[in-house]
This record gives structure tokens, sequence and C-alpha cells, in this order.
């Protein structure tokens, strides 16, 4: 799951870095404050990468893409990027799940099929 959560962390980060300069562009938005918004995220994604794994990880990535829909009130575009980023979280929490328990069983049967992991003692 980790591969998968911190993939999507990373694409978001990408994504927020580029809808940051589209939303410049917007003359109600000040460069101050869509960098502010946009630099908190990208910082938060990349920061959230090292943590995906340990307890809590995935409640944080939840609450990271909860921000990210809440920083529509802000920059407006974000409502509709942190609702397709939310998907993308949810998307890689489930299948990333299911792809560390096939791993699981693949090693397992690996391991069973070779009798042993641990070398012959002499």
């Amino acid at each position: 799951m980790r591969t998968l959560c911190a993939s999507t962390l990373i694409g978001e980060f990408f994504v927020i870095g580029f809808a940051g300069l589209v939303a410049m562009k917007d003359p109600g938005l000040t460069t101050s404050t869509v960098w502010t918004v946009s630099g908190i995220a990208m910082f938060l994604c990349v920061a959230l990468c090292g943590v995906v794994t340990r307890p809590g990880g995935i409640a944080l990535g939840w609450a990271l893409q909860a921000a990210l829909v809440a920083s529509g009130f802000v920059v407006p575009t974000m409502f509709f990027l942190g609702a397709v980023f939310a998907a993308l979280w949810w998307a890689s929490v489930h299948y990333g799940r299911k792809i560390d328990e096939a791993k699981a069983r693949f090693a397992a049967a690996e391991t069973g099929s070779t009798g042993s992991s641990a070398p012959d003692a002499v």
C-alpha cells in the first residue's frame, strides 16, 4: 500500500503545483494566496509520503484530502481538484490493501512450496 499511496501523493504534488500556475491567472486571487494554499498542500503531500505506513498515516491522508477540498473556499478550483484527489486516495488505499494481501498470499505460498525459508543447518 505504501508504494501506491505514496505515488498518489506525489502525483497530487505535481498537479497542485500546475493548478497553482493556472489559478494565478485568476484576477480575483493574489499570487501569495495561491502559493500559500498550493505550497502548504504540496509540502503536506511530500511529508505524508514518509508517514503513510505508520499508525494513523491513512487517517492523515484522509485529513489532507479533506483539507484540499476545503481549500476550495480560498482557491475555488480546489473544490473539484480536491474531490478528484479524495477519489484517488480512496482507490490507492482500497487497491493498495488488496495488493498487499495478494503479495502476502504469494509469499506464503512460495515459502510453503520450498518447505522453509531458513537455510539448512549442517
